[in-house]
């Protein structure tokens, strides 16, 4: 198994397609073995998921995520734990664990590129260009 997580500081970042880096955890009968942090090279919402599978990653954990990048995940093979918060390492011990807390449905939506806006709610923050901009995170 290899895990992403979207990565700032030590904790989940909580806008998938903005995040600069993931941490990446490398896991063999459910131990870490190895864990890196990765640039994502300028790459945004719809490169992310190449980027995500040309690191041979199968599982992400993030916090919000638009439907548009969900999808792509969906479609690389890419298992999404979204609505992540708090410590990217902790984070990792709880999926590991089987105590993950996260949202199957959480995205970011109603956005239309032309527009900015923020998410609110969960997000706490400016989601200016999560699958565009504008609209609200939902659960």
């Amino acid at each position: 198994m290899k895990i992403a997580v979207t990565y700032e500081n030590g904790q989940v970042f909580q806008h998938f397609g903005r995040t600069s880096q993931f941490k990446i955890f490398d896991v063999e009968n459910g131990q870490v073995t190895q864990e890196q942090v990765v640039n994502t090279l300028g790459s945004g919402h719809g490169a992310l998921a190449g980027f995500l599978t040309g690191l041979q990653v199968d599982t992400l954990i993030c916090g919000g995520m638009g439907g548009g990048a969900k999808a792509a995940m969906v479609q690389a093979g890419i298992t999404v734990y979204g609505g992540v918060t708090g410590s990217a390492d902790e984070a990792v011990r709880a999926l590991l664990a089987g105590t993950l807390g996260y949202s199957a449905d959480i995205q970011c939506s109603g956005h239309g590129h032309e527009q900015h806006g923020h998410c609110e709610g969960h997000c706490g923050e400016d989601k200016q260009g999560c699958a565009g901009s504008g609209g609200a995170c939902r659960h």
